[in-house]
């Protein structure tokens, strides 16, 4: 079973290679695109962990998943085209970096579990060839709200939940 924590330093190593194992993931997938060679970098995750927004899930002791879970406001997503937030004015929070081993089973389930135990109000974004996140945002009840540019200007398909 799954469990989720707060991420230390001292996982670091487990969390890059569950980023790296992650990012292979996507590139199977046919999701070339959305985390380039060396993205996330450490430097990412360390500014996760520091305010303690970086969640790794374990198994029997062992770091199998990270994610960050960071409260509102996200730069990233003052602008939307193409559509509408569901909610532009209540707080909440962005997920970001979602990746896991791949033998590590109902990573999304467990999170959105701990997720419903702190907001209501969620957004993401992914990749427009991450079909695999495009069909668990489905699944959980995201609503897709229109495209988003992050940080280097690429787009980004956005989704928001509300409870």
């Amino acid at each position: 079973m799954l469990t989720i924590r707060t991420a230390t330093l001292q996982d670091l190593p487990a969390i890059m290679q569950v980023l790296r194992a992650g990012r292979n993931i996507m590139l199977e997938s046919g999701n070339l695109n959305q985390w380039p060679e060396g993205y996330p970098t450490e430097e990412m995750v360390r500014a996760d962990i520091g305010p303690g927004y970086g969640k790794v899930m374990e198994e029997d002791g062992a770091v199998m998943a990270y994610f960050a879970c960071i409260p509102s406001p996200d730069p990233t997503y003052a602008v939307i085209e193409g559509g509408n937030w569901l909610d532009d004015r209540k707080p909440y929070y962005v997920i970001h970096r979602i990746a896991k081993l791949p033998q590590a089973h109902g990573v999304f389930l467990t999170m959105m579990s701990f997720l419903d135990g702190i907001t209501d109000n969620i957004r993401i974004d992914t990749h427009k060839d991450n079909h695999i996140m495009q069909h668990n945002l489905a699944q959980y009840g995201f609503s897709y709200c229109g495209i988003i540019h992050i940080a280097s200007g690429a787009e980004r398909l956005a989704y928001q939940r509300l409870r």
